[in-house]
């Protein structure tokens, strides 16, 4: 049989013409005929009707419309699922297909979730392959937004339905990866504006998965989710909303992972270091820090890192930047030129991974932008010595300089007490030095407010 006997070649014509707007404007009328023959079509036709169907309803308001008016998310459903295997390629195209067609508004949303969930978006979750995986967070996440995208969403993290299909999600991206952002704005609503994480996040360490053994806290999956989350986080702050839930989530999930981690080994690269426990104590921290500096766009909103901060957030912040060794800088100038071998750093703990002290001073400099409370709290628990400290150049913590001087200057800002007690530390030889005078920090008055400010004279 020849390739225009069986209508590949009629196909392939139609799928060329169907590129552009244009052309599916003169191919409305072909739309009806291919729902019709999915359901009879033999795997190489299914595919090639499918891919037509995808162009037929990108961006045309009429065969969107035609298409839920013919059943037409059932009839993909029934069709690519009615093989003995789904195909990567076939699943790909009808994922598309039925993306574009809930693009177009609720009542396609409606119709296209209704004929997928749960069975069907089970079944394409299944599919270890990066091709169908970005159309199927295309899908869920279209579904999930708009007016009555609340009530979906609601049903994808039902606990035996829905958050089944997640884990199945976050199982194909951590081992083969995504390339669009559909998967991040779905995991950030599932997780922070639904305050699912937590479900989600113990959820991914199923009792029969194969990453995990007894003696695991953590597996490669939850490290994921964490990264995508942080990267949302940090790339559209302006565009998602947090909640007080998902900061406290985030804040008991890296004091737990602080207590796993061995802080013995100094950590030799950045997150993600291939050590579960040490990538979510880092991707933790890094949410921290955003969500310490996020605020929300209604002037109504509380910020919940003023809900962390009624929990102790910052004494522990503390405690855990100074049970770490100094920096670098401060350990070389160390009395006797001992270094690493000072006796007071025997049982100082080490950065498990590079950027950690960073990252801790990075929350704390966040906290206390325009807080006078944080800022007291600081001085009172002795911590104003320790932030001064970070005020150097470390070679294991990029940019701790930078995040260091912001603290300080969020410490000292318009705090008369603050202020002075770090002018006087400069007459007080034996807190002062070696540690800080080697290192070229000093306190000057400054001509014009009359004020103590930190100067670090490797500048001048």
């Amino acid at each position: 049989m020849s390739r225009s006997d069986d209508g590949e070649e009629t196909l392939a014509a139609l799928i060329q013409a169907s590129r552009t707007p244009e052309g599916r404007e003169g191919l409305s009328d072909v739309l009806a005929d291919t729902l019709f023959l999915l359901l009879a079509s033999p795997s190489r036709l299914l595919l090639l009707r499918l891919r037509l169907l995808r162009n037929l309803l990108a961006g045309h308001e009429l065969n969107q419309y035609a298409f839920i008016e013919r059943c037409g998310p059932a009839a993909v459903a029934a069709s690519v699922l009615s093989f003995p295997s789904l195909a990567p390629d076939v699943a790909r195209a009808a994922l598309q297909a039925l993306g574009n067609a809930a693009l177009a508004g609720e009542f396609h949303r409606d119709a296209v979730w209704e004929a997928l969930f749960p069975e069907a978006l089970r079944e394409f979750a299944g599919l270890r392959d990066q091709g169908v995986l970005d159309p199927l967070c295309m899908v869920l996440d279209t579904c999930c937004g708009g007016e009555g995208g609340r009530g979906r969403l609601e049903e994808l993290c039902h606990q035996e339905l829905g958050l089944p299909i997640l884990v199945q999600v976050v199982t194909t991206a951590s081992q083969v990866g995504h390339k669009e952002e559909w998967l991040e704005w779905l995991l950030f609503k599932v997780s922070v504006e639904e305050q699912k994480f937590e479900s989600l996040f113990y959820t991914l360490c199923s009792t029969n998965d194969v990453e995990r053994t007894d003696s695991d806290e953590y597996i490669a999956k939850h490290v994921f989710l964490l990264g995508m989350l942080a990267r949302c986080l940090n790339s559209h702050p302006k565009e998602v909303t947090v909640s007080d839930s998902f900061a406290h989530d985030v804040f008991n999930l890296h004091k737990h992972a602080a207590e796993t981690v061995n802080f013995v080994h100094r950590g030799t690269s950045p997150l993600p270091t291939g050590n579960p426990a040490i990538d979510v104590l880092g991707y933790t921290l890094q949410l921290l820090r955003d969500i310490c500096a996020w605020e929300s766009t209604s002037s109504d909103t509380q910020r919940p890192v003023d809900s962390l901060l009624q929990t102790g957030f910052v004494k522990r912040l503390l405690r855990y930047l100074g049970e770490l060794e100094p920096p670098s800088t401060i350990r070389k100038s160390m009395a006797g030129g001992q270094g690493d071998n000072h006796p007071a750093l025997e049982n100082a703990k080490v950065c498990p991974y590079i950027g950690y002290r960073r990252d801790l001073v990075a929350v704390i400099a966040n906290c206390l932008h325009g807080r006078k409370k944080v800022q007291d709290e600081i001085r009172q628990l002795g911590g104003i010595m320790l932030l001064l400290q970070q005020c150097v150049i470390d070679e294991d913590n990029p940019y701790l300089r930078e995040w260091g001087l912001l603290a300080v200057k969020n410490l000292l800002e318009e705090n008369e007490e603050n202020q002075k007690e770090v002018s006087e530390l400069e007459m007080q030889e034996p807190v002062i030095t070696p540690e800080i005078a080697n290192i070229g920090l000093k306190v000057e008055i400054d001509k014009e407010t009359g004020r103590p400010k930190l100067v670090n004279t490797s500048d001048t």
